[in-house]
């Protein structure tokens, strides 16, 4: 029986990808195995936008390049954004592979594997034009059944002079409306109760469609054509944040107060050099309107240090701004020159002490900062969705509040009371960590 072991790498984007020619295998009659040895094909599906995913991806393909050592007879694919970035570079590279599929591919990965056993694949590198998946595609959902994302566009205009993603995923290419609603409403057949809308940039969404199609005209046809009771947004371009959106979000509570708006970094010079389309007064009057329309927000950002210009006094200044809006969760990293991005060839280049000291002073400013507002919580009772028992210890539950993002976040260490996996119940708060919180289940 034809079998298949499948790794998934990157970011949720990637991982739809994943779960789509999980789908499409299974349909055609393959069997999936979490064994390797044990599979007649070997997938994995990379993330080429930094270099170190890139490393990560190859230190991983050779890893399942040692079990098609041990048996000649196994398949070797690679798909996804690292074959989109390199293409045919990586035949030379990596000889051990058997077929390279970009991710404009992936949808024709039962057809690619069917050639290559049947001696006619025209090429060993496949990249096809621009594709958008569909709600009428196989999509074999691998998250819990309670939670999974929903991947709204693909591609992006935004042109960051750090990012690869335009020339790897392409333009901006938003789903219809009625797809994505089918999708989502195909979900909760499913069991899911957290739906994720995920995407380069979410306030995007409709641009390439015309004006009645926005991200919240689809939100308001979520709510209207499903019953899923959290619908989380993350991947928010802070200039894309409207007065609808928040509005709506005021209006909805089934929509979670929580907002993953992606910053970078609160210097003017800085923003300017990544082409970032605002400024540190623009960042700063969106905090305010958010927290006007929705007074328990969570926010959480990503912030980029050691990009190439930037001074002692950026970094203080970065500093000050994390203290003084005190955001809830924040994501830190070092800036890694890519090949092809416009910051690759800016004067002034950090070096890699610099880097890293900046990275762990921004780090233990946040921490400072969080653990503050964690204590906001205790006593309070908040609704969390179970995970099951805790990752730590079989005698605690996990799950996360409504301010908490699958994967990326905290979570809350339930150790009292008993609920199942999926299950939305009341915790009391009795006791916040630096990124967690404690609690017990209430009646």
């Amino acid at each position: 029986m034809a079998s298949f072991h499948l790794v998934s790498l990157g970011c949720p984007k990637n991982l739809v990808d994943s779960e789509l020619m999980f789908g499409f295998l299974e349909q055609a009659g393959w069997v999936s195995t979490e064994d390797p040895e044990q599979a007649t094909m070997l997938l994995i599906n990379t993330c080429g936008f930094i270099q170190s995913a890139v490393e990560e991806a190859i230190d991983e393909i050779l890893e399942l390049a040692r079990w098609k050592r041990e048996d000649p007879g196994k398949l070797l694919i690679v798909t996804g954004c690292m074959v989109q970035r390199y293409g045919e570079e990586l035949i030379h590279e990596l000889p051990e592979v058997d077929l390279f599929i970009g991710t404009d591919g992936i949808h024709h990965i039962v057809a690619q594997v069917n050639a290559l056993t049947a001696g006619k694949l025209a090429s060993k590198v496949y990249v096809p034009g621009r594709f958008l998946m569909d709600s009428t595609m196989p999509r074999r959902i691998s998250t819990p059944f309670y939670r999974t994302w929903l991947k709204i566009t693909e591609g992006c205009n935004n042109r960051c002079s750090y990012c690869m993603i335009p020339s790897i995923r392409g333009e901006l290419r938003s789903r219809s409306l009625p797809d994505l609603i089918q999708e989502a409403v195909n979900l909760e057949q499913q069991g899911v109760r957290e739906l994720t809308l995920v995407a380069q940039d979410l306030t995007a969404y409709g641009n390439d469609r015309g004006p009645s199609t926005a991200l919240p005209a689809l939100l308001k046809g979520l709510l209207a054509e499903s019953s899923i009771s959290w619908i989380r947004l993350m991947y928010l371009y802070p200039s894309g944040v409207s007065d609808a959106l928040l509005a709506l979000m005021a209006e909805q509570p089934r929509i979670v107060p929580y907002m993953d708006i992606p910053f970078q970094h609160a210097s003017d010079p800085v923003l300017r050099r990544m082409n970032r389309h605002y400024t540190s007064t623009d960042l700063m009057q969106l905090i305010d309107r958010t927290r006007s329309a929705l007074p328990h927000v969570a926010l959480r950002s990503t912030m980029m240090v050691g990009f190439p210009g930037e001074t002692e006094n950026d970094v203080q200044q970065l500093a000050q701004f994390l203290r003084e809006f005190r955001l809830d969760h924040v994501g830190v990293f070092a800036y890694a020159n890519e090949t092809g991005c416009p910051s690759e060839k800016f004067p002034h280049q950090c070096s890699e002490k610099e880097k890293n000291d900046r990275l762990e002073f921004i780090l233990g400013v946040q921490a400072e900062v969080s653990t503050a507002i964690l204590q906001k919580y205790v006593g309070r009772v908040e609704s969390v969705l179970v995970e099951g028992v805790s990752q730590e210890t079989d005698l605690l539950l996990e799950g996360r509040t409504r301010y908490q993002a699958p994967e990326i976040d905290g979570c809350v260490y339930i150790n009292d009371g008993q609920a199942m996996p999926g299950h939305i119940v009341n915790v009391r708060i009795t006791e916040a960590q630096i990124y967690d919180l404690v609690g017990e289940i209430i009646d």
